[in-house]
């Protein structure tokens, strides 16, 4: 995953993590201004408190996913209610999450400028932000949910099975309660920000950062307009601006989810006045995309179908997890025992940071807490060790990223929900490429070390492999082993779906925390938190890409897209190819989330219409779509190295100790994205990689 609130990272390229809590020295503010703050506290303290209390609702999830696996195979009994709860619980936490993201800053955004922003410069884009794109979100948000709700209020809407939760209204009410307290935490961001930009600050820092900002979205403008002029149609050129106006004002620093919304909400105004020829004098002729407010109203079915996805529900389970596991010291105990097993083999410390990383990623799927987990506890052995600072980088860094790749990776849940592929095949079929990468750097370390020994000396203590040590390492791996089995082993056999499977996980990671003796109230209340402001910004990333797909779809952007690419004039697996490497230069500018979400659905007409020759495999439904999406989650794995969004840099940027800077980071990473590519080649070579075992499990 991009991101996790558990990192130590400075301020910089991402800012998910961070509890941005108000500046202390709105106490010096006076009259009415300190009137202001009091109210932004007050709003602010109410959503928090919203917040602590619909944040349990995650291990209410864990209790009911864990009670319908024991009643469903212990007992031979099912409960449709307890399918319903899941759902619910799931669309409680992930809509009021979003007003708690809002008030901890729990968001990922794009930092390259907003780094050299001085506080008062970031709290007028902040401010900007707020009005032009965060309120006319909400406002439609809750003026069409409360109809939504009515209608469904007023026929008493149940659920759709007879045996299942009745007052379904209930959960619709939840979308614009949800709304309205998203703009009670932007208001009270708002109002703080209008308050210290009006008494703090150093204004010629302000405008000079500014400056740089509106030179750029400048720039964009003409590229842009240069853009639009070798397109045919009016449609075709409000489709160039749209995504153009996103990846300018991604550079904002600005979150991504309310970009994305407000970019939608913003084009479906101008392609109203575009309708009604009141946008002539610009040069733009009249369109006829039928784009207007009750037309954009429809997205709020689009939220509660997102809302109500059951595929979804793994998601902050997975993540539940993930950080569950942090907390047990797995990782420690794997250090200490897998170091000594390697401890003669020149080398062994980074080959046993990358079995480690391949460990973790098969049992969290969570960058973040990956790489600063193996930054933590391997750097300042391997600097004491006399390792190249650059090799001891990118091992860390690349390791790390294996688990966005490796099962149970939450981008492959989600892949697989926009595309409408079976979880259990894409983890299935991501396997083998992520085992192939993980080799490939261990293969990497072995010839290096070989070939220059100056990089990763032997340490001066080395003992030889004993019994005593193949033992420790035995009872370290087991556990972990044993919890992939029970996630990975269920889905993979067809006992549990992906949802019960990560339910399981997530209960069985919280019992190994308590048999290690690690779990406490704090840690509980911790990862509890974490979960639900991690899965709570990707589910705004969700909503913004929901809202701004269905005015690109309707403005013609996913036929623009087929057109384009069918013009090209290449063969299907040069199309492919292209494709791949429009995505691998996206990843330098973009998170894997909004490519995700936003550009390979736009893809995926382009695919079927093909006809690809995966030979062999009768018994997977769509190998080739299934082979497409894993090439494509291989080619986003290397966005998490490359600069300069680069995430992983960042989070291990935040824990490396004196004298690692991130030009070095820079340079370890390069042979590993090679590496990448290399596996990439493999899996785009030789298929079968990605779709010889989902074909063969079932």
């Amino acid at each position: 995953m991009s991101s996790d609130p558990r990192q130590t990272v400075p301020e910089g390229i991402l800012t998910a993590e961070h509890d941005v809590h108000y500046d202390p020295k709105w106490e010096e503010i006076e009259g009415d201004d300190r009137k202001d703050t009091r109210l932004a506290r007050g709003l602010d303290t109410i959503v928090r408190s919203v917040g602590h209390v619909v944040m349990w609702a995650n291990v209410i999830l864990v209790v009911t996913i864990i009670s319908q696996v024991g009643l469903r195979y212990l007992f031979d009994l099912n409960f449709p209610k307890l399918d319903e709860m899941q759902w619910h619980l799931y669309a409680l936490t992930t809509m009021i999450g979003l007003s708690y993201a809002v008030t901890t800053d729990s968001h990922v955004r794009v930092d390259i400028l907003r780094m050299g922003f001085s506080p008062r410069a970031r709290r007028a884009v902040e401010s900007a932000g707020i009005l032009v794109l965060v309120m006319p979100f909400c406002y439609l948000m809750v003026d069409q949910g409360i109809d939504y709700f009515q209608d469904s209020f007023r026929v008493n809407e149940r659920s759709d099975s007879p045996t299942g939760l009745p007052a379904r209204w209930a959960l619709k009410a939840v979308i614009p309660i949800s709304f309205a307290l998203l703009a009670m935490a932007a208001t009270a961001r708002l109002i703080h920000d209008v308050t210290m930009i009006a008494t703090n600050g150093d204004r010629r820092a302000a405008h000079s950062g500014l400056r740089r900002l509106a030179l750029l979205l400048f720039g964009f403008v003409v590229v842009t307009a240069a853009l639009s002029q070798l397109v045919e149609t009016p449609e075709e050129v409000l489709v160039v601006w749209m995504f153009m106006s996103f990846v300018g004002l991604l550079f904002t620093g600005f979150p991504v989810a309310w970009v994305l919304a407000g970019i939608g909400v913003a084009f479906c105004g101008i392609a109203y006045l575009a309708d009604n020829s009141m946008l002539v004098w610009t040069g733009l002729e009249e369109t006829l995309t039928g784009l207007d407010y009750l037309t954009l109203g429809t997205v709020v079915n689009r939220v509660y179908s997102t809302m109500s996805n059951a595929v979804l529900v793994a998601l902050p389970m997975f993540i539940f997890m993930g950080l569950m596991l942090d907390e047990s010291g797995v990782a420690q105990r794997l250090m200490s025992s897998m170091q000594r097993l390697f401890g003669r083999t020149r080398g062994g410390l980074a080959i046993t940071v990358t079995a480690i990383g391949i460990i973790l990623a098969a049992s969290t799927g969570i960058v973040g807490a990956s790489v600063v987990l193996l930054g933590l506890l391997s750097l300042p052995a391997m600097m004491q060790q006399r390792y190249s600072k650059t090799l001891a980088a990118g091992v860390v860094a690349s390791s790390g990223t294996l688990g966005i790749l490796i099962p149970p990776s939450i981008m492959l849940v989600i892949m697989a929900d926009q595309m409408a592929l079976s979880v259990g095949d894409l983890f299935m079929a991501a396997l083998f490429p992520g085992l192939i990468i993980g080799g490939l750097y261990i293969a990497y370390i072995l010839s290096v070390a070989f070939l220059r020994p100056d990089v990763a000396p032997l340490p001066d203590d080395a003992k030889g492999v004993d019994w005593q040590a193949i033992k420790e390492v035995a009872i370290a791996v087991l556990p972990p082993v044993a919890l992939i089995f029970a996630v990975l082993g269920s889905i993979f056999a067809g006992i549990a779906t992906p949802t019960e499977a990560s339910g399981v996980g997530a209960a069985g990671a919280t019992l190994m925390a308590i048999c290690y003796r690690k779990l406490t109230w704090a840690k509980l209340t911790e990862v509890t938190r974490n979960t639900f402001k991690t899965t709570a910004y990707i589910f705004g990333i969700f909503l913004g890409a929901t809202c701004f797909a269905f005015v690109l779809r309707e403005l013609g952007g996913d036929q623009f897209i087929t057109d384009l690419i069918e013009g090209l004039g290449l063969s299907d697996y040069g199309t492919i190819l292209a494709i791949l490497i429009l995505v691998f230069l996206l990843g330098f500018v973009l998170d894997w989330i909004e490519i995700t979400l936003i550009v390979l659905p736009l893809m995926a007409p382009v695919i079927m219409a093909m006809t690809l020759d995966i030979p062999g495999y009768e018994s997977l439904a769509n190998p080739a779509l299934v082979w497409f999406v894993i090439l494509v989650a291989v080619t986003l794995q290397t966005s998490f190295l490359t600069p300069p969004v680069g995430f992983s840099l960042f989070y291990l940027k935040g824990v490396a100790p004196k004298g690692m800077e991130l030009t070095d980071i820079y340079r370890g990473v390069l042979p590993f994205i090679i590496l990448q590519l290399i596996g990439l080649a493999l899996v785009f070579t030789f298929p079968s990689v990605a779709t010889w075992l989902p074909s063969v499990a079932y």
